[in-house]
């Protein structure tokens, strides 16, 4: 998977999510409630906090089943069940949560969802007899599941959206690579390739959404996916590492990515602010030379130690030192023998042959 949850309500609506998506037993659950129209209140959790709001019911601590929850959907009063869902620990149960807590809800059943939520940190599920729809809660977060039909829609669609951005992000890619052979390369293009490795991340991350919401339904779409997002996370990572400053090595790759990650839409299609995040200028300098170290070429070499990439790295400084380097260069560097050295030269002159070969054939 490609995404990282930013916010810890994030995480916990993706894993309830999964825990309610098609080919769960609970999903089974929650739908034969729905189409019997008799609604229901379902508490994934029985903690302590729980616990201190709920009064009357009858305890069961039974294994969890669809036909059981359907059935003790037709009660009234909410049923508490383990947060795996594994077990039914108590039905028939009226819950009373604090109600100065703000809830934007009108029906009872959605209030009483959204404040249980929110005062105890446990997901809550509601099932809406009227408007025969099925609502999460978790934390400060509102979800209402959708038929899996319109969800694979709007995935296809996404990951069209994201073949484009993957197949732009191959041409900046390649030409970051000619210009890298050629010692031409600018702030903007270094800019240029951040940005789209960005961006198709971003729609990556969306993607891994309606797959974890989908579940068995969106095993082709995950395959399809990872396939389209296979070497991106490795590709900006040896961006970053050949291009930030001096002044920034002692950031790790992650910082400085995470600064990118930080960026809103807005900024993301401004060159500068991304030049800005990366730490090699802004605006004002994007048509400053820059230098790369070398990592994104050697790591194309076959069968190369990501140790010696570094001793090679650091041995030469930068990217056109160790393109000049004979086999007897090489050979000084250590781990380096013979047969390493005959294999990176080669290994670079093959790259630099198809690169400037694609650029201008």
């Amino acid at each position: 998977m490609a995404g990282v949850d930013k916010h810890p309500d994030d995480a916990r609506l993706r894993s309830t999510l999964a825990a309610v998506a098609p080919g769960t037993e609970l999903r089974e659950g929650l739908e034969r409630a729905l189409r019997g129209r008799t609604g229901a209140l379902v508490v994934l959790g029985n903690d302590r906090a729980v616990e201190s709001i709920c009064t009357g019911g009858f305890l069961l601590d039974v294994e969890f089943s669809a036909t059981g929850l359907r059935e003790l959907a037709k009660m009234d009063g909410a049923i508490i069940c383990d947060r795996e869902a594994s077990r039914i620990i108590r039905a028939g149960v009226h819950l009373m949560p604090d109600a100065s807590i703000s809830t934007s809800e009108t029906g009872t059943r959605h209030r009483t969802a959204e404040r249980v939520a929110r005062q105890t940190g446990v997901p809550v599920i509601s099932v809406s007899q009227s408007m025969s729809t099925i609502a999460l809660y978790v934390g400060d977060k509102r979800h209402v599941l959708e038929d899996a039909g319109a969800i694979l829609a709007r995935a296809n669609q996404a990951l069209a959206t994201l073949e484009r951005y993957k197949h732009r992000l191959d041409e900046v890619s390649s030409t970051l690579s000619a210009l890298e052979i050629e010692d031409l390369v600018t702030v903007r293009d270094v800019a240029s390739v951040a940005q789209r490795l960005e961006m198709v991340l971003r729609i990556a991350t969306e993607i891994e959404g309606y797959v974890v919401e989908l579940g068995t339904d969106g095993r082709l779409l995950s395959l399809q996916l990872d396939e389209l997002v296979a070497g991106v996370h490795s590709e900006r990572e040896l961006v970053v590492r050949d291009y930030v400053p001096d002044r920034r090595r002692g950031r790790s790759a992650e910082q400085t990515l995470g600064q990118i990650e930080q960026l809103s839409s807005g900024e993301m299609l401004d060159l500068g602010s991304i030049a800005r995040a990366l730490g090699v200028g802004g605006t004002e300098i994007l048509d400053s030379s820059v230098s790369p170290r070398g990592y994104r070429l050697l790591a194309k070499v076959p069968r190369l130690p990501a140790t010696v990439v570094e001793r090679l790295v650091e041995h030469f400084g930068h990217l056109q030192k160790l393109l000049a380097a004979s086999i007897e260069d090489l050979q000084a560097v250590e781990g380096v023998g013979d047969t390493r050295a005959r294999s990176v030269r080669d290994g670079l002159s093959r790259l630099a042959e198809s690169s400037i070969l694609e650029r201008y054939v």
